[in-house]
């Protein structure tokens, strides 16, 4: 790894001829929308953007005339370039333009520009001055403004609370087709990430915040593609995926953190002398109220990704397995967001037994949500969906009062 120490340096203004910035846009069979797009892209820079830039389109093994339109555009306007590949995948496009580029900082966006152009230079901003390492464009802030609809809205947040819970995201939007990195930085985490689809963001992400790199977000103006070809439940499945396996890594220690963080992560901030005797800043109190009202608030959070993930999954699995997937993923996320929120443990002591008693918490609830679905099937051979649903309720709140109850006992007074 290159060592780089102390604040990072600002990003010189270079002459026209090299880019500042490289926007990269990865397509597959996008031939009817690519040329608007990227010719609305390279008018707004041209206009706004006060540093040299330039657009790269990256081909996902189109089988349609995508590659012949991208020519054209780079034919056409200037600081266009098209790179091929011969395979599909987002995370595996972005790898290879972002590795091949010589802009030091490096950018991405989807091909239907579904977020307002006037967020980029606040992305690029940070990065180009050298105060933030990575940039995301966020959709859950509380000024975005976004028109999607209601199904896309709680996927996207259930998969956020599940990532806060399973490997302690801090970042708000980690699926927003809208970021950017600094070259220097890029060079040293891409070889890392394994993923090569819609997984390689997360990934990416993860392991900056684990690197302590700073994350930057920019509240963005988001408008749903109507048209949008991502297949949810497939690409849930595979997010599932990836989550494990990082996980694993992070717990397993098979990722170079420790050199990452030595590499790449800003130094530690000291306190002042004043400060040192002081109780730290956002410790969680004890007190049984407190922790009900922040537990209250993980559970909600966990039950509605737990519903995503079961009407996602019910189709393809059938009710029983998908009760027993979907509660197996969201017992783990919530033990560790009660740990980390509830009841103020960090750090990995005692960590393995939380997460025992987490298991024995989830054993109990899928017993009641296993045993009431036996019971309503055994009264209807094909109960309602929402009847389902509501029985599913029903018996996680019983097992969530089992759940604090198991967990309180086994981490109060631990507070790491």
């Amino acid at each position: 790894m290159t060592a780089l120490s102390g604040p990072r340096a600002a990003v010189q203004a270079r002459p026209a001829a090299g880019a500042v910035l490289d926007v990269v846009i990865p397509v597959y069979n996008e031939e009817t929308d690519l040329g608007s797009c990227v010719r609305r892209l390279h008018s707004h820079l041209s206009e706004h953007f006060p540093y040299p830039f330039r657009i790269t389109i990256a081909d996902n093994a189109s089988v349609d005339d995508t590659l012949t339109v991208a020519h054209g555009l780079a034919g056409e306007l200037p600081g266009v370039e098209v790179l091929h590949l011969d395979a599909k995948g987002r995370g595996r496009a972005l790898s290879a333009a972002w590795s091949a580029s010589s802009a030091p900082v490096l950018a991405y966006m989807d091909v239907d520009l579904s977020t307002d152009l006037a967020a980029l230079l606040p992305l690029v901003a940070p990065l180009i001055s050298g105060h933030s390492d990575l940039a995301i464009g966020t959709r859950l802030a509380r000024t975005s403004r976004v028109v999607r609809g209601a199904k896309r809205e709680v996927i996207s947040r259930a998969y956020n609370l599940l990532l806060r819970g399973a490997l302690a995201a801090r970042f708000s939007d980690a699926q927003c087709g809208f970021k950017a990195i600094r070259a220097d930085v890029a060079v040293e985490l891409l070889p890392l990430v394994r993923d090569t689809g819609w997984f390689f963001d997360t990934e990416l992400l993860v392991l900056a915040q684990r690197a302590g790199l700073r994350i930057h977000e920019v509240p963005v103006d988001w408008v749903d593609d109507p048209d949008s070809r991502v297949d949810i439940v497939a690409t849930a499945l595979a997010d599932l995926r990836g989550m494990g396996r990082l996980g694993r890594a992070l717990l397993t220690g098979a990722l170079p953190l420790t050199d990452l963080r030595a590499q790449l992560g800003r130094a530690p901030l000291t306190a002042r002398p004043e400060q040192l005797d002081r109780e730290p800043l956002g410790q969680v109190p004890v007190g049984l109220p407190r922790q009900l009202v922040r537990f209250a608030a993980v559970g909600v959070a966990s039950t509605l990704a737990y519903l995503v993930l079961f009407v996602a999954t019910r189709g393809a699995l059938g009710a029983q397995p998908a009760n027993l997937l979907a509660l197996l993923v969201t017992a783990v996320a919530n033990t560790a967001a009660n740990r980390r929120l509830t009841f103020g443990i960090s750090g990995r002591r005692h960590a393995g037994r939380h997460h025992l008693q987490g298991l024995l918490a989830f054993g109990l609830g899928l017993a009641l949500t296993s045993g009431s679905l036996a019971v309503l099937h055994a009264a209807h051979a094909a109960p309602a969906r929402p009847v389902e649903l509501a029985v599913l309720v029903a018996a996680n709140l019983a097992a969530t009062v089992l759940r604090f109850v198991l967990l309180r006992l086994g981490m109060h007074h631990r507070r790491g």
